[in-house]
């Protein structure tokens, strides 16, 4: 007898519709949490000794994190930079290979590491993601300054990274709770319950 069921994990076995039903809210938020970066990128605060400014796309892509897991988390980061690397006007600076390219491209790994960090270690080691994520966004970022702009590397991560060290905790905050309030509804859509 043919079993007309699929598993996407351990814990759930799904029917055929169900799975349906489950891939398309799960590309729903991919589409909009890439929306919701692009948005993020558009209220910007330009400072005066950086071409970075300051936005909230870091707290978004916390959240994708830790709402849609690694996989999808990562894939809403990947529809936003494609997006723009396609021409759409989405980045702060104009282009992927500018002096934002670093932290853009660590928008993937980031919303992986902390889908990984909730799923494998709970709502404490989410906090632990964001934090790594945070940093790692930091760190990529003002690795792509040094690169992009040819400032030397020491420059590159006083002004790429340390300045924005207060805020990213802010928006490290605002995520967390954000993920605590949402991403039990979430789960609970995806479940079909």
């Amino acid at each position: 007898m043919h079993d007309k069921t699929a598993s996407f994990d351990t814990t759930l076995t799904l029917t055929p519709a169900r799975a349906w039903r489950r891939a398309a809210l799960v590309g729903a938020g991919m589409v909009g949490f890439a929306v919701l970066t692009a948005v993020a990128a558009q209220w910007r605060l330009p400072l005066p000794f950086t071409p970075v400014p300051v936005t909230m796309q870091t707290a978004v892509v916390l959240l994708a994190g830790a709402a849609l897991g690694p996989a999808a988390g990562a894939g809403a980061q990947a529809l936003y930079v494609a997006a723009g690397a396609a021409g759409l006007p989405l980045f702060t600076t104009g282009c992927v290979f500018g002096p934002t390219a670093g932290y853009l491209l660590a928008f993937l790994p980031a919303a992986a590491l902390v889908g990984f960090a909730r799923r494998r270690w709970g709502w404490t080691g989410m906090l632990g993601g964001m934090a790594a994520g945070s940093v790692l966004i930091l760190g990529l970022g003002a690795l792509g300054l040094h690169v992009m702009t040819g400032v030397g590397l020491s420059q590159a991560f006083a002004a790429g990274a340390l300045p924005f060290l207060p805020g990213d905790a802010i928006k490290l905050a605002v995520a967390a709770a954000a993920a605590r309030l949402l991403a039990p509804t979430w789960e609970g859509l995806i479940r079909g319950r």
